[in-house]
């Protein structure tokens, strides 16, 4: 791989992960529900389940989902469903202290292990490892090319993600008011719901 080359993956790792898709709207929205500190393990789960689909695409995986494309149909049209649910939790949240006052279950960020896994069944992550491996990588490319590209991958998309919790956690004090915060809980579902269409429509 050519010096030409990493500067290109880097800037279509850095476009591809600061843009605005489904990992990037729950970020923000847990930036602003939780806080920064408390969304650090939801921004690791992503970068780390994402950068080991990538690592499995570049060693054949990819290979499985262009033999059986119905594969990656399905799990599409699954992540699209779960994605929904999630859209419905975002929707429905409100401060941690409300539910306290109910004597509800406290209300918690998503954590490392949901948030890796939620990378298997997100359609723009399988777009983002599919191009990444096809476009970037030689066909005959080496473990190290492949291990050194995930590690781009991670280096860049890790504070990419993060800056968006970032961004919500200095919303917080102007969305104190329950009102305030339903509203932008309101608009993040919807954009997480948005976010479906030109993915499910590839």
């Amino acid at each position: 791989m050519t010096a030409e080359t990493w500067l290109a993956f880097s800037l279509f790792a850095l476009v591809s992960s600061i843009t605005p898709g489904p990992n990037n709207t729950m970020m923000l929205a847990s930036g602003v529900n939780f806080g920064f500190a408390r969304s650090v393990p939801h921004m690791v789960g992503i970068t780390v389940g994402f950068c080991f689909m990538v690592l499995l695409m570049g060693l054949g995986l990819g290979a499985v989902f262009e033999r059986f494309p119905v594969l990656y149909t399905v799990m599409r049209y699954a992540g699209g469903a779960y994605m929904l649910y999630l859209a419905w939790k975002i929707f429905r949240s409100g401060p941690a202290s409300d539910a306290a006052k109910d004597g509800a279950t406290e209300v918690r960020p998503m954590g490392f292990t949901a948030a890796a896994a939620f990378q298997w069944v997100n359609p723009k992550a399988w777009v983002m490892a599919l191009g990444a491996i096809t476009t970037y990588l030689p066909a005959e490319h080496s473990l190290w090319q492949l291990l050194a590209l995930t590690g781009v991958m991670a280096v860049i998309n890790m504070p990419s993600t993060g800056s968006w919790a970032l961004f919500g956690s200095s919303m917080r004090r102007y969305l104190q008011q329950p009102a305030f915060l339903r509203a932008f809980n309101t608009v993040a579902a919807l954009a997480l719901v948005a976010s479906l269409y030109p993915l499910l429509t590839h």
